[in-house]
């Protein structure tokens, strides 16, 4: 730790043993004076640095620099960071405008869930929001018919924006403690869902499907790619000489670059597609790039009823675009593809030291895509039998 002055002029932070600031200041006569500011600066546990004024006297400064001490000493950090007068809804103000924050494709919901957050608790200085505070907001989300998924993530999310200011010294741990301690709603993995698409499923929602989101279609039916994934899908990042998808880290959840193989279903689904002329993207509505991932997801919808298929969570059999990927990762399971490769296909991490050790080529990803179509061609040669010979039974009775 150190005590340090700031010239009045300049404002440099010194030795308080300097007489004179390199820029000339007479740094003895200021002090006698009263116009020199004291600071002293320290580093927090992990190494972090940190500095605060103390006023204008070198007894405050040194009555200070003796407080940090002890309570660098007893492992008090919550008591060594500034107490904060921000309210919840100015927390909220400054996380959404972080770059970081607005590159995420979860953004809109980031923001809904905390104006919910807000509609409570917005005018609140946030650490003074208390455990109970939490528990009471999650009675009356729930008295409003919210789930309990949703309470979660919007208590989760706001911890997250409180999580961030305390990282960048703007709150003490106090404010951390309510949410830290508050317990979910919801039991890990309880709300979890089971449901697969069958073959003929999908084969009817191929049919139904208009010329561009047949190709989403089969893209996710064949590669288990995520919908945001498929959305910002470029040419460039399609290899179709050595038949492979490879997603850069920006746009893919697990934030690390993605080989994804591709099959002759695929291909020959992005051959029908025209390249446009301005821009990259490959999925495109009247020539332009999708706006956003709930377009897609609301053309889903409505692919399901031309299909005549339940559609949605809280639909008795219902589907959803995300029930493709569990569908994938499930059949390859079936066909006795190897669960590291299809984790990486999937982009799921690895476990233990597999993900230090195991580092699956292209050609290894090729060859178990392989083993997939394989299985794939016959299960749907099959169906597409099935479908006709029903079609031909009506038929005949008619």
């Amino acid at each position: 730790m150190a005590i340090l002055s700031e010239c009045p002029y300049c404002h440099k932070k010194q030795s308080v043993r300097n007489k004179l600031c390199s820029c000339g200041a007479d740094l003895v006569k200021l002090k006698r004076s009263k116009k020199v500011r004291y600071w002293i600066g320290y580093r927090l546990p992990g190494g972090k640095q940190r500095r605060e004024p103390v006023g204008f006297s070198i007894e405050e400064a040194r009555d200070a620099e003796g407080k940090r001490r002890s309570q660098k000493r007893e492992n008090r950090i919550f008591d060594m960071l500034p107490e904060s007068k921000m309210t919840f809804q100015e927390l909220t103000d400054w996380y959404l405008d972080l770059k970081a924050v607005k590159k995420l494709a979860s953004y809109d919901r980031i923001g809904q869930a905390l104006n919910n957050f807000n509609s409570v608790f917005g005018q609140h200085l946030v650490n003074i929001i208390k455990q109970t505070d939490l528990e009471d907001y999650q009675d009356k989300r729930k008295g409003e018919g919210g789930a309990d998924a949703t309470i979660d993530m919007e208590i989760k999310i706001a911890q997250t924006a409180v999580t961030k200011a305390f990282d960048n010294d703007m709150l003490n741990g106090y404010s951390l403690k309510a949410f830290r301690r508050t317990k979910r709603l919801l039991e890990a993995g309880s709300n979890a869902r089971d449901v697969l698409v069958s073959l003929e499923q999908y084969l009817a929602l191929v049919n139904s499907a208009s010329p561009h989101y047949r190709v989403v279609l089969v893209i996710a039916f064949n590669t288990g790619m995520r919908l945001g994934e498929i959305r910002l899908l470029k040419w460039s990042y399609i290899d179709k000489k050595n038949m492979m998808i490879r997603l850069p880290k920006e746009i893919v959840k697990e934030k690390r670059d993605k080989h994804i193989p591709i099959n002759h279903h695929v291909k020959d689904a992005l051959d029908t597609l025209p390249q446009a002329l301005h821009h990259e993207f490959v999925i495109t509505y009247r020539g332009k790039p999708m706006s956003g991932k709930n377009s897609l997801k609301k053309q889903f919808s409505e692919t399901c009823e031309k299909a005549n298929i339940p559609y949605g969570r809280k639909t008795k059999a219902g589907i959803t675009f995300h029930d493709i990927r569990r569908t994938v990762k499930t059949n390859m399971a079936a066909v006795g593809v190897d669960k590291v490769y299809r984790d990486t296909i999937l982009g799921h991490s690895l476990k233990g030291m597999d993900v230090h050790y195991i580092v699956p080529t292209d050609d290894v990803l090729a060859n178990a895509m392989i083993k997939y179509t394989e299985w794939l061609d016959r299960q749907i040669k099959v169906v597409s039998a099935n479908v006709d010979q029903n079609v031909d039974q009506v038929a005949s009775k008619k």
